[in-house]
């Protein structure tokens, strides 16, 4: 399993920023997906999650209305459009799936929101 995160940057507060992962390594078209984020100072915790066929997302309530997850089953890709942005969602942004029972991680991509 391997993810691949990018997109990350800094951005003023009210910005936007489009974070992407590129998997491989697995049966991308079967797979939930997810994003998951680590502010600093403080534990990892869920943002989004994505059905295999992209038909359904669950939000963390600190993004919902904010933040829209896509999954892209052609291009084996996980996007995390993120609108508004606040200080507060500053963080290491992971992108994440379950494969034969393990949680996989990529190695994230920074997400600084600050004037």
């Amino acid at each position: 399993v391997q993810l691949v995160e990018s997109g990350g940057g800094l951005v003023q507060p009210g910005g936007s920023l489009r974070l992407s992962c590129a998997a491989s390594g697995f049966t991308f078209s079967s797979k939930t997906m997810s994003w998951f984020r680590r502010p600093p100072g403080k534990e990892r915790e869920w943002v989004a999650t994505i059905t295999n066929t992209g038909g359904s997302a669950n939000y963390a309530d600190s993004v919902k209305g904010r933040f829209t997850i896509s999954k892209d089953n052609d291009k084996k890709t996980v996007n995390l459009q993120m609108n508004s942005l606040k200080p507060e969602d500053t963080a290491v942004y992971y992108c994440a799936t379950v494969h034969a029972g393990i949680l996989s991680w990529g190695q994230g991509t920074q997400v600084t929101v600050s004037s």
